[in-house]
């Protein structure tokens, strides 16, 4: 189940996306429109070549053997106290997506103006350093509002930990629309749905990177930390 979620939910999302879109623009007479048997050889190497690959991978990981926690974990959940509003998950997600957006905030910028407006882009040795800077980041904050979240005894850091750091691409998604409005002179629905779909593709991929940079962090300090105790 899990290897097929992973295998079809995210090109699935992507693939309906741009099919709409390319059905939508071709009605338009556009020139970006995708001819359906381009959309067809795209179908074939998904399920022909993508799923198969993962369900390989998915088989020799399955050998392996499981992760092993470093200490004995209770089978009845723990009841979890009364937590201060400052440590509301809702919050907490909100607020720990706002320092990796920052962290790209100004190159964002010349992306969009390179994709959108055309304008000529070559600083990608700078562009590397700023996504090694959002890597770091991702994991900082999330390890940071992770250990909060422990002191007040609340061990439901998992999925927490993952929309921690991946709500950055809501403050993406958020700016793509200030840019749309103050930057852009787009007239046409079919235009605007083009640039809003495309965002969307964008802000999906990039919350996918962020989270799985932030649980993997959190991951390995929830790890590392516990394994440190000294239990009898």
């Amino acid at each position: 189940k899990i290897t097929l979620i992973s295998g079809v939910l995210f090109p699935g999302i992507i693939f309906s996306i741009f099919a709409v879109l390319s059905i939508v623009v071709s009605f338009q007479d556009s020139t970006a429109a995708v001819p359906i048997t381009t959309l067809l050889a795209l179908v074939v190497l998904w399920f022909g070549v993508s799923v198969p690959l993962m369900y390989i991978g998915s088989f020799q990981s399955f050998k392996n053997p499981a992760p092993e926690f470093p200490v004995r974990i209770n089978k009845i959940p723990r009841e979890i106290p009364a937590q201060p509003l400052y440590n509301n998950a809702l919050l907490a997600i909100l607020v720990g997506g706002v320092l990796p957006f920052a962290a790209i905030f100004i190159e964002i910028f010349f992306i969009f103006s390179s994709v959108w407006l055309h304008h000529f882009y070559a600083l990608f040795s700078f562009l590397f350093l700023v996504f090694i800077i959002l890597m770091i980041t991702c994991a900082e904050v999330t390890i940071v509002m992770c250990y909060f979240q422990l002191c007040y005894e609340d061990w439901r850091w998992w999925w927490r930990s993952y929309l921690t750091s991946g709500s950055s691409a809501l403050y993406l998604f958020i700016y793509s629309i200030v840019y749309y409005f103050t930057k852009l002179h787009i007239i046409k629905f079919a235009s605007a749905l083009y640039y809003y779909g495309y965002m969307v593709i964008i802000c999906i991929a990039f919350f996918l990177l962020t989270g799985t940079m932030g649980f993997a962090s959190t991951y390995f300090f929830v790890h590392t930390i516990y394994a440190s105790l000294k239990i009898d």
